[in-house]
């Protein structure tokens, strides 16, 4: 059994900073890919960043910039540093981890709240 727990989510004024931290626990095996995404109130879920074993990342166009993945392999978790905050950003954050060799299974976290208001 995997389990993911996240942290960081909370109450921020717009243009300020927030570090998500989401840590991977029990039979996990090869962590792949590592990922954030976000919900919106009425919107579907989307892909925020992902960061690949290697360390390749990639970012949605609407926070290049201003948020940075990045991962501690020896922690099994994966970070989520988001600048300059603005409203839209406002959502429940998920992370995901991409687990295996030859049979690749995904587990998701369970969410953290990320609101962006003054």
């Amino acid at each position: 059994q995997v389990q993911l727990v996240e942290s960081g989510g909370g109450l921020v004024q717009p243009g300020g900073s927030l570090r998500l931290a989401c840590a991977a626990s029990g039979r996990i095996g090869r962590i792949n890919d590592m990922a954030w995404y976000r919900q919106a109130p009425g919107k579907q879920r989307e892909l925020v960043a992902v960061i690949t074993r290697g360390g390749t990342t990639n970012y949605v166009d609407s926070v290049k910039g201003r948020v940075t993945i990045s991962r501690d392999n020896a922690k099994n978790t994966v970070y989520l540093q988001m600048n300059s905050l603005k409203p839209e950003d406002t959502a429940v954050y998920y992370c995901k981890i991409i687990v295996g060799i030859y049979s690749l299974s995904e587990y998701w976290g369970q969410g953290t709240q990320v609101t962006v208001s003054s």
